[in-house]
């Protein structure tokens, strides 16, 4: 068993707070954030051992493990010094904003020895789970074509969380260029099909709402992108596509993420509400057993913090083609989220810390997933020069 300090008190931390605080492998949990009084409120909704002044306090305290909840551009470095202060770490999506700051996780990981985590949700996704079960098997034949989609909209939410995490100066900060968020769309890919990019070219579409998000002049990172789409080559040969969308007319609030893959032998394919298996011969219909089933109200209380457009993503429970068997039995009647995928991060989480096993998505898997995002974007801003994408490498086994 374990302690745990949690980095950023805001609308996703409590869901995962929830899960940690039943499971066996915890113990005490402390919660700090900028805010007081939001760290004060989620140790007060689950009876939490206490709030710690600081992230330095936390640091400098005695927890084994530290989760970070804070905003995007911001875990790089809180990683770096969690690590390098003796701590495991849970990170939230994305895992840096630069090359730089992946290269220092990856050596901090591999020079203390200790779990670190990326909490990609698209990695227990429904579709990505049954892809990479069937690759498994072989039956997509030679994988040879993938294509990833984040498709969520500003105005579907986005606009309330900014504005929540964000305070007065939200917009230069709701402009995050959305190659850089890549997780969504590429840990679906990647999660199924054993593969990583080596290159790159991206075209970003220039936003026109003229409401002061995606505006240069009021973005924190110059950003004025709202849509981007990125084609990436796959070592082994073949290609992946992704699309990052903030300005589209599709129903996120049912559906964030959604993948299609294609084999020599058989084929994938996910919408909204139809998800199919296709080989030379037929179409399967597979769209209940990738289907999650709501576990909570979008009414409940622990809720009343998030966007009513946002909620979906944190009432779905899991999918047939999950495996619950490995998960510890206090999670068998708790809210999920994200398609399924809440209950199984937590768990891999703390497998990885008390075993000292790698978890799925390790440094080196949380590189691939983050660092072709961020040179799709440089190569956006070149206008769709072709860039390589520097690997790092598998992770060291034993």
């Amino acid at each position: 068993m374990f302690t745990l300090g949690i980095v950023g008190a805001g609308q996703f931390a409590g869901q995962f707070v929830k899960l940690w605080n039943l499971h066996p492998g915890v113990g005490d949990i402390y919660v700090t954030d900028l805010l007081p009084e939001r760290a004060e409120r989620l140790v007060d909704e689950y009876d939490l051992a206490g709030t710690v002044p600081s992230f330095e306090d936390l640091l400098a305290s005695d927890v084994d493990a530290i989760a970070v909840f804070t905003q995007r551009w911001t875990h790089g470095p809180l990683v770096v010094q969690a690590l390098r202060a003796g701590k495991h770490v849970y990170s939230s999506v994305p895992m840096a904003i630069s090359e730089p700051e992946i290269e220092a996780i990856v050596e901090a990981v591999r020079e203390t020895g200790l779990t670190y985590m990326m909490g990609e949700t698209s990695y227990y996704n429904p579709a990505t789970v049954h892809a990479r079960d069937q690759a498994a098997k072989g039956a997509f034949g030679r994988l040879f074509y993938a294509e990833g989609d984040y498709l969520h909209d500003m105005d579907l939410g986005f606009y309330d969380a900014y504005r929540y995490s964000g305070g007065e100066n939200w917009r230069s900060t709701a402009s995050y260029p959305p190659l850089m968020y890549p997780t969504h769309s590429l840990g679906g890919i990647l999660g199924a099909w054993q593969t990583h990019a080596t290159s790159v070219s991206a075209i970003g579409v220039l936003d026109d709402r003229g409401d002061g998000v995606f505006d240069k002049d009021v973005s924190q990172f110059a950003n004025d992108f709202s849509n981007a789409t990125a084609l990436f080559e796959a070592a082994g040969g073949g290609a992946f596509r992704i699309n990052e969308f903030r300005r589209v007319g599709f129903p996120s609030h049912f559906r964030e993420s959604r993948f299609r893959f294609f084999g020599t032998e058989a084929s994938m394919e996910q919408l909204v509400n139809v998800s199919l298996w296709q080989d030379k011969q037929e179409v399967v219909d597979i769209t209940e057993h990738l289907a999650p089933k709501p576990t909570l109200s979008p009414d409940d209380p622990s809720l009343e913090h998030v966007s009513p457009a946002l909620r979906d993503a944190f009432t779905s429970g899991s999918a047939p083609v999950h495996d619950r068997s490995r998960l510890p039995k206090e999670f068998a009647n708790v809210s999920n989220g994200h398609e399924g995928s809440h209950h199984f991060l937590a768990d891999d989480f703390v497998t990885a810390v008390t075993t000292g096993a790698l978890p799925p998505v390790n440094a080196w898997v949380a590189a691939r997933y983050t660092m072709p995002g961020i040179v799709a974007h440089e190569s956006a801003l070149k206008g769709g020069v072709r860039l390589d994408i520097r690997d790092f490498g598998d992770a060291p086994q034993g």
